[in-house]
């Protein structure tokens, strides 16, 4: 598919096409928001949503295009549409967590990016499915129906997870941009697996306010997107850190946002470190194994300089994982243990077993993983260079056949978790395609709070790379 956007088709336009054409005339908020509600319910058979609120989103629509007819234009991606993860509170609707245990809660509330999505005259669509009380990196179900992922015609591949809608929605053209979580991978391994651009920005620098607790210490939220541009648009709109947010280093995270709205992007120098493969906390597969070492070749063919960096401990990235499955464990069964006890509560058995390993965990045994936790966040601040991008694969295969036990996609946790347990950002791009025709990614990281030179050189990387705007054949 080019990558031209007068020859790709308006559902597959990035957000920011999109507010050029709505800004200049070219459509409306109503008729781009119309196209979507007709791609989604013509696309159903994906359980991309969970919830579509059209009546809303028209009504939503009807007042940006009123508004911009009276010259009035609340931010860049005005009259845009965007889609939430179901983990996000909305007044009104029901707030299920991907559970039947909570099928009937309504929500009385908005969470506070709602609250500033409708302030920047967006339109939101709906919710997106989602794992069970978002534990689990394939994205898998069963409850409410497994979302599809749309890159096999024939079987039933992982979507990722747990924001498992959102990476269908991008990549089929269902939403241009779907705000969804990330506590251990969330955001990033859908947007891989759907060939599409997810972003974890540093630990606290969006707001988490009434959005569904799993892990208070690694809980963030990010966007899943078609374009690096994107990404950073979007946080640069919404990165309003709050200073009771216990995640939110304050003053450093206010920096970032400053820096983010001053719209500071240009890279210094075409350089990244990538992490070397001794060092890598899972085997890749021989098709991703293949795609990384010719995505190195590209990048130096195209200008880049890449240096290998191996940290001191070659089981680095590999032990953060074993820490950080405590402290999930421990704070998911704080958070949404009361469900998983409750025998009578209907609930996916693979979940409920992943929150009840956390009451075995004691507090002392979770204090200990916080303290290795900031031990190892101070470690890699010192020895990975100041003002460097990491580069690093994203994930070890392509998507997989769904299984009943969840056990096929492990990999994509180990090489995912390690930027949660550091609490730094990091943003997966696509790379081409396995010899099953499914999407393989890279991932780049940086030090906490440099998400501004992060997004800088994702950006300038982005034209490096094998065509990134590729759709599903059937998109």
């Amino acid at each position: 598919m080019s990558n031209s956007s007068s020859t790709r088709p308006m559902y597959l336009h990035s957000a920011i096409e999109l507010a050029t054409l709505i800004k200049t005339g070219v459509t409306t908020s109503r008729a781009v928001t119309e196209l979507f509600l007709e791609r989604i319910h013509t696309h159903t058979h994906l359980n991309a949503f969970t919830l579509v609120c059209a009546e809303r989103a028209l009504a939503l629509a009807d007042n940006a295009d009123r508004l911009q007819q009276a010259g009035i234009r609340l931010s860049p991606l005005h009259g845009v549409p965007v889609a939430l993860k179901e983990h996000f509170q909305w007044a009104g609707t029901i707030a299920h967590y991907g559970s039947k245990a909570r099928a009937d809660m309504v929500s009385d509330h908005n969470s506070a990016l709602v609250n500033q999505l409708m302030g920047l005259g967006m339109v939101i669509l709906g919710k997106t499915s989602m794992t069970e009380f978002a534990f689990g990196l394939s994205g898998q179900n069963p409850s409410f129906g497994t979302a599809k992922n749309p890159w096999h015609a024939t079987e039933h591949r992982a979507p990722g997870g747990s924001s498992s809608g959102a990476g269908v929605a991008v990549s089929m053209g269902l939403a241009p941009l779907v705000l969804g979580g990330d506590t251990g991978g969330s955001v990033r391994a859908p947007a891989a697996l759907n060939h599409t651009v997810g972003y974890k920005p540093t630990s606290g620098l969006l707001s988490r306010s009434h959005c569904m607790p799993l892990c208070e210490t690694l809980d963030v939220l990010g966007p899943i997107s078609h374009t690096v541009a994107d990404a950073r648009l979007i946080t640069q709109l919404l990165a309003t850190p709050e200073l009771e947010d216990e995640a939110t280093l304050a003053t450093a995270a206010m920096r970032t946002q400053k820096a983010l709205r001053q719209n500071a992007i240009a890279p210094s120098q075409s350089h990244l470190y990538y992490l070397s493969e001794a060092a890598w906390p899972a085997t890749l597969q021989p098709a991703a194994y293949a795609n990384w070492l010719d995505t190195l070749a590209l990048l130096r063919q195209n200008g880049w300089t890449l240096t290998p960096w191996t940290p001191q401990d070659l089981a680095f990235f590999t032990n953060l994982g074993n820490h950080n499955s405590t402290i999930l464990a421990y704070e998911a069964y704080q958070a949404q243990g009361h469900y998983a006890e409750d025998l009578q509560a209907p609930m996916w058995a693979v979940v409920r077993a992943r929150i009840m390993n956390g009451k075995a965990i004691t507090q002392t045994a979770h204090q200990d993983a916080l303290n290795i936790r900031q031990q190892v966040m101070a470690t890699f601040n010192q020895t990975f260079p100041q003002g460097a991008v990491l580069l690093m694969p994203a994930i070890d295969q392509g998507a997989q056949v769904l299984d009943a036990e969840d056990t096929n996609h492990i990999g994509l946790g180990q090489l995912l978790r390690p930027a949660n347990f550091l609490g730094i950002p990091a943003i997966n791009l696509p790379t081409g395609l396995d010899q099953d025709g499914m999407p393989l990614a890279l991932q780049l990281l940086a030090h906490q709070h440099q998400d501004v030179l992060l997004l800088a050189m994702a950006e300038a990387l982005e034209p490096s790379l094998p065509d990134t705007r590729l759709a599903p054949p059937s998109a």
